[in-house]
């Protein structure tokens, strides 16, 4: 007799829809977000279309800061949270495609998808240039090494001689933008822009996590004399990492100077790294989807505490900061996910003890019987 076989489905197929799945729900939900804002705020849709100012036009660009954190957060996580290295020079990734699009834009008059090119090559070099202490620095000397080459650059965006093309202590303002990407003319074009953009390199980032290179860079990360030991050179694989997180990075500061026309000195300082470390920690160091709720979480905290309490908002978002990390020091989504295990494994649990009871009164009568 012959026999059939059903082809079974592939697991890469299914693997992939369980990854993109629950983020292409949220894109589709921030999609519409503001076509409700707008409607509860007594709006019609369109007003979102044509711009008209209310409730829906603010939310867009606070949410639009969100994504633009969001992907400077994931750029980060890369490279501490994946890969294992500690940079407190991370800021100049994300202020060189800043200051790059703004005097590309304003002093030398390119046009917009030339200066996308230059900000990957720079994000690519300045990646090359972290690179060179690779192989004879790591740990807390790799990111002394990192804090120091962004230091000078923090130093020179912020000197006289480059005044006529960073603003000195002043910043970069006065930036052109492009007319279709121009946020006070139609601020809904950029957001759905921006929100493809922080989707897309999510799902890039997560391929990249759950790939070869990947996995050698989480090994790295646990143990880099095992990787060494089982044949890996593992100074390739931190490269690719470092590449990969500096060009995010970078491009985030071109849509930071999209967005709001002005490069401030300040996103070259340490205070920016920081940011993006409490981002991930917020969110959970190494969980990718925890730097996007570290963002939203940085980003809505410092609007609301502010808002509400003025110059005390910032005694108590140090409070808060304090509290996630004593109450969830795993992050958000990484106590989410540890608990969610735990229940996990007790409901398999009481699946196998139930199973085995129903096996018990199942062969008991058989017993009897013989």
């Amino acid at each position: 007799m012959a026999r059939t076989f059903e082809s079974p489905a592939r697991p890469g197929t299914t693997t992939w829809l369980r990854e993109v799945g629950p983020p292409l729900a949220v894109l589709l939900f921030m999609l519409i977000l503001p076509f409700l804002i707008a409607l509860l705020d007594g709006q019609s849709p369109a007003a979102v279309l044509s711009n008209q100012t209310g409730t829906a036009r603010f939310m867009q660009g606070l949410l639009l800061e969100i994504f633009i954190l969001a992907i400077y957060a994931l750029s980060y996580d890369l490279i501490l949270g994946v890969t294992g290295l500690l940079s407190f020079g991370h800021a100049m990734f994300f202020a060189t495609g800043a200051y790059a699009t703004g005097i590309m834009l304003k002093s030398f008059g390119w046009d917009f998808l030339p200066t996308v090119g230059l900000v990957v090559v720079v994000g690519v070099l300045q990646a090359l240039l972290f690179a060179v202490v690779l192989p004879r620095v790591q740990g807390i000397t790799f990111a002394l090494v990192t804090l120091g080459i962004a230091s000078v650059f923090h130093i020179v965006v912020q000197s006289n001689e480059m005044v006529a093309y960073t603003g000195a202590d002043v910043g970069l303002q006065g930036v052109p933008v492009p007319d279709f990407l121009n946020t006070s003319t139609d601020r809904f074009r950029f957001y759905v822009l921006v929100l493809l953009l922080t989707f897309l390199v999510y799902v890039v980032y997560r391929r990249f996590v759950n790939s070869p290179t990947g996995r050698v860079c989480v090994a790295i990360r646990e143990n880099e004399g095992r990787a060494l030991m089982l044949g890996y050179n593992t100074f390739y694989f931190k490269l690719a990492a470092l590449i990969l997180s500096s060009i995010t990075a970078a491009l985030a500061g071109m849509l930071h100077t999209l967005h709001q026309p002005i490069v401030s000195p300040n996103v070259a300082g340490l205070g920016w790294t920081v940011a993006a470390l409490l981002m991930i920690l917020i969110g959970g160091v190494g969980t990718l989807s925890g730097a996007i709720v570290g963002a939203a979480v940085y980003r809505l905290l410092a609007y609301y505490l502010d808002r509400w309490f003025g110059v005390y908002s910032s005694f108590l978002l140090g409070l808060v900061y304090v509290a996630l990390v004593l109450f969830v020091p795993y992050g958000i989504v990484g106590t989410w996910r540890a608990r969610s295990r735990r229940v996990g494994e007790g409901r398999r649990r009481l699946q196998a003890l139930f199973t085995q009871e129903k096996r018990d009164e199942i062969t008991e009568p058989l017993d009897v019987r013989e």
